[in-house]
């Protein structure tokens, strides 16, 4: 999760867009510069932002090498939340709590079958879904979140 205040620009945002999520201040700016020093992304750049935000708005941010605003990240899709200055390490926080709470199992598989759909056409995605599935339907976590669920309290989840 990359929390966010002030400038990602260059490497920063690549950093950034490497992340699962990202979370920024209101004031944050974004951009990828490179074209003003006669050179290209040298991170990931290119390809990161143009699956977050599509060929055309990558485009645009690249070939200009001009900063948006968080609001205009966040409306692009490159920015998942924005929070005041004062709010930000506190909900970034609050969201990577939430998610530490979950099956690292399920989490993890999650995660790849999402990447995996960005490479894959629709067909292999769903074979590759439901390989993960079974894998994550023989786990103690998956025992141990139904039996919790079917108890009414919160799952305890160990990785196994």
């Amino acid at each position: 999760i990359a929390m966010i205040n002030g400038f990602c620009l260059g490497g920063g945002n690549e950093l950034a867009m490497a992340c699962d999520l990202r979370i920024a201040s209101d004031g944050s700016r974004f951009g990828q510069p490179e074209i003003n020093l006669g050179i290209i992304c040298g991170g990931g750049g290119t390809q990161r932002l143009t699956r977050l935000i599509g060929e055309s708005k990558a485009m645009e941010i690249i070939l200009s090498g001009d900063m948006i605003d968080a609001q205009t990240a966040f409306n692009y899709g490159l920015v998942n939340y924005i929070y005041s200055v004062e709010e930000l390490e506190t909900k970034t926080m609050e969201l990577a709590g939430k998610i530490a709470e979950k099956s690292p199992i399920a989490l993890q598989m999650s995660k790849e079958a999402v990447k995996f759909a960005s490479r894959s056409n629709l067909d292999e995605g769903l074979r590759r879904e439901i390989d993960l599935f079974a894998i994550c339907f023989s786990t103690e976590d998956k025992k141990e979140g139904v039996s919790a669920f079917l108890e009414k309290r919160k799952p305890v989840f160990k990785g196994k």
